[in-house]
């Protein structure tokens, strides 16, 4: 009679009491869900800028707009002016560093080329030297001829050069483009 309650016992005390809820979680139920949520935000940490790379063709021209430089007798034939276009892309806080300035150079007729006034090297301002009919660079000695190719000095390619258009006796520049190396050369 003492063996049937021993094992009467036993018994009871491997079925869980179904009236204290749900069992206690373990320590590698814990770890194994854990791994899983971590392994989880890992995995969206790096499609992010994946993504990113594969929808900028998209969004880079959302970033971009027409935007008039000025009348076409603003710029005289074989001559280079500095004009200045207003970012389409602003917030409140930009100020004055919204307004961009570029590099016209007119070569006749309704044929230009308007160039961003940063230097290829590290971005210093480049000006023009009518009498040399140079740009050059105050900061490495970067030197660029008049079409904007590389002349000598550091920078690695020639002057990024803007999109244009001509349209109803304005210049137009299309606004947003950022003069960097991801660029075709």
């Amino acid at each position: 009679m003492t063996d049937e309650r021993n094992v009467d016992r036993g018994a009871a005390a491997t079925v869980p009491d179904e009236s204290r809820g749900s069992a206690p979680v373990s320590r590698r139920s814990f770890l194994f869900t854990l791994g899983i949520v971590l392994n989880a935000i890992a995995a969206v940490l790096f499609a992010v800028p994946i993504i990113g790379f594969v929808l900028s063709p998209v969004r880079r021209r959302a970033w971009q707009a027409w935007i008039a430089l000025g009348p076409l007798t603003d710029f005289p034939e074989h001559q280079t002016r500095l004009a200045t276009y207003r970012n389409p892309f602003v917030k409140p806080w930009d100020g004055d560093t919204a307004n961009l300035p570029c590099w016209v150079r007119r070569l006749g007729g309704e044929k230009f080329q308007v160039f961003a006034i940063n230097c290829a090297h590290l971005g210093c301002p480049v000006r023009w030297f009518p009498e040399s009919g140079l740009f050059m660079c105050p900061c490495h000695g970067g030197v660029y001829y008049a079409d904007g190719s590389r002349a000598s000095g550091p920078p690695p390619r020639g002057l990024f050069e803007y999109e244009y258009k001509v349209e109803s006796g304005q210049l137009w520049v299309r606004g947003g483009q950022l003069p960097t190396l991801t660029e075709p050369v």
